[in-house]
């Protein structure tokens, strides 16, 4: 049944001149998938993701397209629920007939999706999903970010050998397999360096009231706190933190960032730091570029999630163009080959593995500014 319902979506998208299904001559415009959180909890990556992909596609239309056919960008609202992912990823394929499908930023979301993308052939790649399971799924599965075992150690390491701490809490989300990740290799990595967990405490996304999680915390005097969530958290329980008394930096992963960690946290944030995937104080060019470029266009300045995805566009693209096809399994193969990337967060190359080999930040929060504090490289890391 399926494939008679494709063949119907096919037949209609080809006499409507968007996406050619197959047949490449009948294709007036190459149509790739987006899906992302434009509402709800966490709309602000959403939001960012889905600039940084438009923002490419427009440069790329603008110097002729791609296999001399404009690009086309759908894009759907997964409203911040994992199980809204599928159904808007399976409409972008079997209703809108896309090519290749960009998303998503939270890793319970792109879980929900790439077995739909793989099993029906259709590249994925998320812009920033860090999760190790992401790119399991399947082989039709990419990423152009780092993942979880590296940016959990890549914090042990820094709190470990910059900041010099022994003992730190650990404050986890166990609804989110970003956080829970984040955890478990952030833990492994700071113990064989030598330190110390000495409590370990966990919420859930969506609540309000962590003083509980945060009292034990205060009694088990750590050093520092890891909490590898996201902002629509963060911000909060740092700020009840401090309320506490819990006058120690807390520590934390790319979920921090966003414009709105800072309205919701404010002073509070102060003197805490996230790992993250590029900084806008990076002084390379094609950087600087992008972040005036951005600002003239969205009137903000970027976040890593709008400049992994317009990394991610650009990969896609560039895959597609080097495999002279809008055929799933030959921008496959392209995006397989990809090696040395120049993207605006790092030079990307993907291994074995479909991952993105690329360096780390680690930013520091101060007065609503995230400055760069440390770069560091995987071959510094030993996982």
């Amino acid at each position: 049944m399926r494939f008679r319902a494709l063949a119907v979506v096919c037949l209609s998208a080809i006499l409507a001149g968007t996406v050619s299904c197959g047949s490449k001559g009948s294709q007036k415009e190459i149509v790739i998938g987006e899906y992302g959180s434009l509402t709800g909890g966490i709309a602000t990556f959403g939001i960012s993701t889905k600039n940084g992909s438009e923002l490419a596609f427009d440069e790329i239309n603008k110097k002729g397209g791609v296999l001399g056919k404009q690009v086309k960008l759908l894009v759907e609202d997964d409203q911040s629920k994992p199980e809204e992912a599928g159904t808007v990823v399976t409409k972008l394929i079997n209703q809108n007939g896309v090519c290749a499908v960009l998303g998503h930023v939270a890793s319970s979301h792109s879980l929900a999706a790439a077995p739909i993308c793989q099993s029906n052939q259709i590249p994925m790649i998320s812009p920033s999903s860090t999760n190790p399971r992401v790119t399991q799924v399947g082989n039709y599965i990419f990423r152009v970010c780092f993942i979880d075992p590296f940016q959990g150690a890549v914090m042990a390491k820094f709190a470990a050998d910059t900041l010099k701490l022994k003992k730190v809490a650990i404050l986890v989300d166990v609804r989110s397999d970003y956080s829970v990740g984040l955890q478990t290799f952030f833990r492994q990595q700071f113990r064989q360096l030598g330190g110390e967990v000495v409590v370990e405490q966990s919420y859930s996304q969506g609540d309000s009231d962590f003083r509980a999680q945060l009292t034990a915390i205060k009694a088990a005097n750590p050093e520092a706190v890891y909490l590898p969530g996201y902002y629509t958290e963060v911000g909060t329980i740092v700020h009840q933190a401090r309320e506490l008394g819990i006058t120690v930096p807390f520590l934390g992963g790319d979920g921090w960032d966003s414009p709105k960690l800072w309205e919701i946290g404010g002073a509070a944030l102060n003197g805490c730091y996230f790992s993250d995937h590029y900084s806008t104080d990076d002084p390379n060019p094609a950087v600087q570029k992008f972040v005036a470029d951005y600002k003239a266009k969205y009137g903000q300045t970027p976040d890593a999630l709008a400049a992994l995805a317009y990394d991610a566009a650009r990969i896609l693209a560039d895959a597609i163009q080097k495999a002279g096809s809008t055929d799933g399994s030959k921008i496959r193969d392209a995006l397989a080959a990809t090696k040395d990337f120049p993207g605006v967060t790092g030079s990307i190359s993907i291994n074995a593995d479909r991952n993105a080999v690329k360096p780390a930040v680690i930013l520091k929060v101060e007065n609503g500014k995230f400055l760069l504090t440390e770069t560091i490289k995987p071959e510094a890391v030993k996982l």
